[in-house]
């Protein structure tokens, strides 16, 4: 019995040597010097239902079952952990969380840990990364810790409290809390969806910059462009290429554009061209305004507009124009401001300053205009109006030191009037048929007989007249109290008696319609 005893004790002694032995052994194995852990910042681990030490082929590594893990301040959580010591790498499995302070959480089914770098890449059918304030959903999340960046290669989608944005390439700044999105882009809110290639969104200004094609729609319309910024909360967008705003009332188009999108106005520069789409306006120039509440848009710098009037187009360059929309029946007033140049087909002109009204089809030319129909009219006045009807001219009304000339084709010679008020009616084809003088009358015009041979010309002087005018010259001619005249024969007319005082045959000063749209 006692050699029995003696066997146990030596028995229990040799195994608590052998145990204690091979424990500091393991130990030695295992657990890295205090120098090697301080240089490597191993992973530690906090808690765990199962550890396993490992030793496969020369390399150590623990197995962890629901573990948690901290590293600089970062807790890792998953079902199952590989650390591996040598390289201070974690391969953890199933219901996978990553926990960075009290702002950001990434969960995934799969995460691969780099403690050295410390970069996380979690990946899984649904891996999600969250802050206070979003929420990013993909399939595989590469979290920087060091710098607080999180990227995607795979189709993410981004959620926060006013937006949903999508796209298949990503990068998360949580420092910073700026969003750069690249390929299929699309930022979508209550107010409005934006698409481009490449977006860059910064969630604290609210300020989005894109570059490749981008649109933007709301309720009130559309812009696209391809390289700008807009703001998700004042609507507010700036555009530096060639950019184009378009809804139900006009288009916007411009080589650079600023849009307040709230209101709908608009700045452009560079080749600037507005269409107003209810009554077929286009105002064309190197810089524009448009104020939508007021219907009000302003265009400078190579300035012109066109005016589609049933089967032709009016133009008219100025140095400024300016135009009014009526929005209670859609028509619209045009004023041009200094160096005016109209063309239209059935007649053209030069004055200081224009208004042209769609509602009533009257056009009215201020400081010293000078007007021409055809090849063979031309009036000038201090003030002229202009009454279309039919969408031509029915009737020109000319005040002060008014001035009509008429070339006679047949006679190769010019009738002239002269008064302080000319009414001037036109009939088809734009053809002169009526000329009245209403004070300070004065004409000169050359009579014709049956055989349209020139009998001479005569030279009038009377308050009121009446000239009637068939193939360009004067057909009958008839006074208002008492004339002042004479008829001088074809052989003794002089050169001076030709002219009245201020003539001045200016068809060389017409406008072409390429000059009135600033091409020569």
């Amino acid at each position: 019995m006692r050699v029995i005893v003696i066997k146990e004790n030596m028995f229990r002694l040799a195994f608590f040597v052998i145990l204690f032995t091979s424990h500091y052994a393991l130990a030695q194995k295992v657990l890295p010097s205090p120098q090697a852990a301080q240089n490597t910042d191993l992973v530690e681990i906090i808690k765990s239902d199962e550890l396993e030490i490992l030793n496969t082929n020369g390399v150590d590594t623990r197995r962890v079952v629901n573990g948690v893990f901290k590293h600089k301040g970062a807790f890792l959580y998953s079902n199952l952990a590989i650390q591996n010591i040598s390289t201070n790498v974690i391969e953890a499995y199933g219901n996978v969380k990553v926990v960075q302070g009290d702002t950001i959480t990434v969960t995934g089914d799969t995460l691969f840990y780099y403690g050295n770098s410390r970069l996380a890449i979690v990946s899984g059918r649904q891996t999600v990364l969250k802050d206070k304030k979003r929420t990013l959903t993909t399939r595989k999340i590469e979290y920087d810790m060091a710098n607080g960046i999180a990227n995607y290669k795979v189709p993410g989608r981004t959620v926060d409290e006013e937006n949903i944005l999508t796209s298949k390439e990503g990068f998360y700044n949580t420092h910073t809390k700026e969003f750069t999105y690249y390929k299929s882009v699309k930022l979508v809110n209550k107010k409005y969806t934006l698409t481009t290639d490449t977006l860059l969104y910064n969630s604290i200004t609210k300020w989005s910059y894109f570059n490749g094609p981008t649109r933007i729609v709301n309720k009130d319309g559309t812009v696209a462009g391809t390289k700008g910024q807009y703001n998700t909360e004042s609507a507010e967008s700036s555009f530096r290429n060639r950019t184009t705003v378009d809804n139900d009332t006009y288009t916007l188009t411009a080589d650079s554009l600023v849009v307040d999108g709230k209101r709908n106005n608009g700045q452009g520069k560079g080749n600037v061209v507005f269409v107003a789409k209810k009554d077929k306006t286009v105002l064309n120039g190197d810089q524009g305004y448009y104020w939508k509440d007021i219907g009000f848009s302003k265009i400078f710098g190579h300035a012109y507009v066109r005016n589609i009037i049933s089967n032709d187009t009016l133009y008219i360059r100025a140095d400024t124009l300016y135009s009014y929309e009526n929005k209670t029946d859609s028509t619209r007033k045009l004023v041009g401001n200094k160096n005016v140049y109209i063309y239209k087909s059935d007649f053209q002109g030069r004055c200081d300053s224009i208004n042209y009204n769609t509602a009533d089809s009257i056009i009215k030319f201020f400081r010293k205009p000078i007007l021409w129909s055809s090849e063979h009219y031309q009036m000038e006045a201090d003030t002229i109006t202009a009454f279309l009807v039919n969408n031509e001219i029915n009737r020109m009304l000319l005040k002060g030191k008014s001035f009509v000339i008429t070339e006679d084709t047949l006679v190769k010679q010019f009738n002239q009037v002269k008064g302080r008020v000319i009414n001037a009616y036109f009939g088809q084809k734009n053809t002169l048929k009526q000329v009245l003088v209403d004070g300070n009358g004065e004409s000169a015009y050359y009579a014709i007989d049956d055989k349209e041979k020139m009998i001479g010309l005569n030279r009038v002087e009377c308050g009121k007249m009446n000239l009637l005018f068939l193939d360009n010259h004067v057909n009958r001619i008839s006074f208002i109290g008492k004339p002042d005249g004479r008829l001088i024969p074809p052989k003794q007319i002089k050169p001076l008696e030709r002219q009245l005082d201020g003539f001045s045959w200016r068809i060389a000063d017409k406008p072409t319609r390429s000059k009135t749209m600033w091409k020569e």
